[in-house]
């Protein structure tokens, strides 16, 4: 089933994009001739804000921390683009300035507080100043992804999807014990299942099967609307952030799930499109 059309989602344009002559695109492309029919995405690889926003009042701290992006996933996603012989498309920008991965709708797309942190420049916002974002940080990065699976699909190939995220060791001071996380509808396994059992011989990890979040009704807005609503195989991987802090960290994770995907993506069933 095709994606619905991004275009009839988008809001009318309001303003000339944010982004200045000196400020980094939207989105960036890595390993752009990569062969593999899969497409890896890192929506919060960035912490990025255009210099004509001032920070969003914050100053420069809170743009290291959690809040505005995921800590070490973009070294991770360009080393596990590597290994799989595979593009990935990095979102150029910090989510305290619209979340991509939500839809425009969500109450959380643009946050005036993100783990209890007000955001100055997020408050009292019209329709027009969130459409102002949409135009310059939402829509430029979906126009891109949907163009790759397009243009996967029109070589005759049902591409998968790969999405990459972090997450914090410990949330409103609780502990995550889990070292990674796999998100899936618990429809849909092909990548899902044999990640896991890969993942989980190795008995030093502990590996969260929708956990520390669940894929069962929300895998967030990129996945369901470039790869669930077509039937693509995908997955959605979350490793904990204090893991990949490091750039030889990140790229050991990489090696690690890319030594997982492999059997996955081994499979021909992957790249049929699934039938239920």
């Amino acid at each position: 089933m095709p994606s619905p059309d991004l275009a009839e989602r988008s809001p009318p344009h309001a303003a000339p994009p944010l982004i200045g002559p000196q400020d980094p695109p939207p989105y960036s492309v890595f390993n752009a001739t990569g062969a593999a029919p899969v497409l890896l995405v890192a929506d919060h690889a960035s912490n990025a804000i255009p210099a004509a926003m001032n920070h969003l009042g914050l100053g420069q701290e809170p743009f290291g921390r959690h809040i505005a992006y995921d800590i070490g996933i973009a070294w991770l996603t360009q080393r596990l683009a590597v290994r799989l012989d595979a593009a990935a498309l990095l979102h150029g920008y910090s989510r305290l300035l619209i979340d991509p991965n939500r839809a425009l709708d969500d109450p959380t797309s643009i946050c005036v507080i993100s783990d209890g942190v007000v955001i100055p420049g997020n408050r009292g916002l019209t329709a027009q100043d969130a459409a102002q974002r949409a135009d310059s940080f939402f829509h430029p990065y979906h126009a891109a992804v949907e163009a790759r699976v397009v243009g996967l699909l029109g070589a005759q190939c049902a591409p998968a999807l790969i999405s990459l995220h972090s997450f914090t060791p410990e949330m409103r001071g609780r502990p995550r014990p889990w070292h990674v996380g796999i998100l899936w509808d618990e429809v849909d396994g092909r990548i899902a299942r044999p990640l896991m059992d890969t993942l989980a011989a190795d008995r030093s990890l502990c590996v969260g099967d929708n956990k520390p979040y669940t894929g069962r009704e929300r895998h967030g807005y990129t996945v369901e609307t470039h790869a669930m609503a077509r039937g693509l195989a995908n997955v959605l991987i979350e490793v904990r952030q204090d893991l990949i802090t490091r750039r030889e960290d990140a790229e050991a994770w990489a090696d690690r799930l890319a030594d997982g995907l492999s059997g996955a993506l081994a499979d021909p069933a992957v790249f049929r499109e699934f039938a239920g």
